[in-house]
């Protein structure tokens, strides 16, 4: 009878998953990059402008320099899994943000399980995790919008847990 109910608001799930894929430049090289990106989730990707120009890096304002795609639900699990794969289940304490949500880096896009293709290239690309539990809506939604609580927050140390516990992972104090 000391069964412990465990509390279904306070499960920790993924909101999203956001993979970018810098280039730092416009033209061909993006396209290519756009073209991984879609080969990898499904989704038609987003490109993002540069903020200010940068001549040592020979980027102008508003010029395409990124692509970007946004994947929610079982997908978003899936590919998370393949890319932690990669990091071989490692990250490092300071892949985690203070307001719970992790995200870590690849260098080669093939090593996802995508087929090497010579016209195309191999593309590094960042992962980025946000975390959520139920209820997190009313402090976005437009009528009767409400605060989340201090407890209901997720926490850094909340998605450490998470991530061991969800993936197995190990976290890493310093970079080895």
């Amino acid at each position: 009878m000391t069964e412990e109910k465990s509390n279904p608001m306070r499960e920790i799930k993924v909101d999203k998953l956001i993979l970018n894929c810098c280039v730092g430049e416009s033209g061909d090289r993006l396209t290519r990059a756009a073209r991984v990106l879609e080969q990898l989730t499904g989704q038609q990707p987003v490109y993002s402008k540069a903020r200010y120009t940068l001549r040592s890096f020979g980027i102008r304002r508003n010029e395409k320099i990124a692509v970007h795609v946004t994947v929610r639900g079982e997908k978003a699990l899936e590919i998370l899994e393949r890319g932690l794969k990669v990091k071989e289940y490692e990250l490092l304490q300071q892949n985690f943000s203070s307001t719970g949500n992790f995200g870590f880096g690849i260098n080669e896009h093939i090593d996802l399980g995508i087929k090497y293709d010579p016209t195309t290239g191999i593309y590094g690309m960042d992962f980025f995790v946000c975390l959520t539990r139920p209820g997190a809506r009313v402090a976005r939604r437009k009528i009767q919008q409400g605060r989340i609580g201090q407890k209901h927050k997720i926490t850094k140390e909340d998605s450490i847990k998470w991530f061991q516990d969800k993936f197995e992972g190990v976290v890493l104090a310093k970079p080895v």
